[in-house]
């Protein structure tokens, strides 16, 4: 596929192409970020702020601690934290060593974590306290012998670090006890680190960066190989988009975004934490972006020119009463992506803030931007936008052949973004990489003659929930082995805080079974936006002659 449509709707000044070779990998670009900003603020956290020379100082006196431990190049460390300047430092500190980052949600289940752990075989874990409790449960079944734990104050000065950490501990009990025997305290990893040399580590284009989890057809999360080429190019992509808009920052002004997207999350992982590095900008980091009274409280402290969100933060923010308490004059892009932006927020946001909601789209898989509508645009279109630079999307049948334009059909993206594959699962990875490099998105979808893409159903039964991916065959596999289950099924319905949200039905093989029952189950079992908001018992669900449940059917008649 040769023809691009969509570069007449690039804005002046965006290439058509980036070059990933520009940098030979993460670390030289965060590298190079850290020595030309080095007196530059580069995370904002509690009144606290954290320069990019003292991330570089940090991260490179943990780099030293992890290779002190004996992890040797290509060894996964997992990170679960929220927000925290620890998290930056982290990644870079095992990014530095010649490690794999293994982004970990930090709100999972033991079951989840285990899966996780087990599957990744990471050799060490930096975790903030209040979930080390969740590790202790599961820690016994993986191959991590190595654990760093980390407190909210770790990295706001002693005086202030202890007071938070006593609020969080005593008085919010956020805390719950643990025991992790032979577990190192975050900032006692430091000092060990410090005053070693880092051991020099050869880090190519294409060793493995990350694995990013995300669900799969089975139900089974998989962790999506991201090389340091592939996260290397959609930051330089990203900066490129951005830039139109950003430019026209004033001079001398140190570009600033907002980060309420949690950092494990990979829309968060590139826009907000790697592209900074390379650009720059000063991260507001919010550590609970439902706690919107306190997000409100801290955005009305700064200036900030970016804010990439999902459509349930900015719907959440928009109708807030202390929005008003907040100067959103300097905003210059506001991004959407992780789940479909709905028109009516964008409108609201457009019309309080003066700045329109962007749209973009993209996947664990692409690292994960793949297209987005032009950071000009003065409207909303209610589309994903056009391909970004050095990306080709396309629309193909279930033979994998080209559909031409307004046909639906399946999207299919190709770029320097995406993934080698998925870790350790050949089977999985040729269900949705072409020989020639394309990866199937499972999202259906039609391209207009202009080249913009916009999505219309998902070939997968999949539900979107405030943009988490949720597997219905998780949810479903977790259920059926709750006694007192003969059959259930998991759906996505409508919901206007989330997007969707998932619905349950059962069908009782013990009468006595109480729809409590089964929450409490899923609450023990399935992290927050995995558990169903509904659940409705039934004499039977319906099914294909062949005995498989027609989940559609009980969706389409929800």
């Amino acid at each position: 596929m040769t023809d691009r449509p969509w570069l007449s709707a690039y804005p002046e000044g965006v290439p058509t192409d980036i070059d990933p070779g520009q940098y030979r990998s993460l670390v030289q670009l965060m590298e190079e970020g850290f020595a030309r900003f080095a007196d530059q603020t580069a995370y904002s956290f509690l009144g606290k702020e954290t320069t990019f020379g003292d991330t570089d100082r940090l991260s490179r006196q943990l780099a030293c601690y992890l290779q002190g431990l004996g992890l040797s190049k290509g060894d996964r460390v997992a990170v679960m934290m929220p927000n925290l300047p620890q998290y930056p430092i982290t990644v870079a500190a095992i990014l530095r060593a010649g490690l794999v980052v293994v982004n970990v949600n930090p709100l999972y289940t033991a079951r989840e974590l285990d899966h996780q752990l087990r599957d990744s075989g990471a050799k060490a874990i930096v975790i903030v306290e209040n979930f080390a409790h969740t590790l202790q449960a599961c820690i016994a079944n993986t191959s991590v012998r190595h654990v760093v734990v980390a407190a909210m104050g770790d990295r706001l000065g002693a005086l202030k670090g202890a007071l938070v950490n006593y609020v969080v501990r005593r008085v919010k009990k956020m805390v719950p006890a643990f025991n992790l025997p032979g577990s190192v305290r975050f900032n006692a990893a430091l000092a060990q680190g410090q005053g070693h040399t880092l051991s020099p580590v050869d880090i190519g284009p294409d060793d493995i960066a990350v694995l990013q989890y995300t669900g799969g057809t089975t139900g089974v999360s998989k962790g999506a190989v991201l090389l340091h080429r592939n996260v290397v190019a959609n930051v330089l992509q990203s900066a490129v988009w951005n830039d139109p808009v950003m430019k026209k920052i004033p001079a001398g002004e140190q570009p600033a975004g907002v980060c309420a997207l949690p950092l494990y999350h990979i829309f968060a992982f590139t826009v907000n934490m790697m592209l900074s590095m390379r650009n720059g900008s000063k991260q507001i980091l919010i550590p609970n972006p439902r706690d919107l009274p306190a997000v409100l409280k801290e955005l009305s402290k700064h200036r900030f020119h970016s804010f990439p969100a999902v459509s349930t933060l900015f719907n959440g923010l928009v109708n807030h009463p202390d929005f008003g308490t907040v100067d959103w004059s300097h905003l210059k892009v506001s991004l959407g992506g992780g789940m479909a932006v709905q028109s009516a927020v964008a409108s609201q946001w457009l019309q309080k803030t003066g700045c329109p909601i962007c749209e973009g789209y993209g996947l664990s898989e692409t690292a994960p931007s793949a297209s987005c509508n032009p950071v000009t645009n003065t409207e909303f279109t209610g589309t994903i936008g056009v391909p970004i630079p050095s990306t080709w999307m396309k629309i193909i049948d279930d033979n994998g052949n080209d559909l031409p334009v307004g046909e639906r059909g399946e999207i299919a993206i190709k770029g320097p973004q995406v993934m080698a594959g998925y870790w350790q699962r050949p089977d999985e990875t040729a269900k949705v990489m072409t020989a020639d490099g394309w990866f199937k998105s499972g999202d259906i979808g039609i391209m207009d003659a202009r080249g913009y893409f916009k999505i219309v159903d998902r070939k997968k039964d999949m539900i979107l929930v405030s943009g988490f991916n949720v597997y219905p065959n998780e949810v479903e596999d977790v259920v059926s082995t709750l006694p007192g289950v003969l059959e259930c099924a998991a759906v996505g319905v409508p919901d206007e805080h989330s997007g969707e949200a998932v619905k349950l039905f059962i069908v009782k093989k013990d009468p006595a079974l109480t729809e409590q029952q089964v929450r409490d189950f899923c609450h023990a079992n399935l992290t927050g936006y995995k558990r169903p908001s509904t659940i409705e018992f039934r004499s039977e669900l319906p099914k294909t002659p062949v005995g498989k449940i027609l989940r559609r059917e009980l969706r389409d008649k929800t």
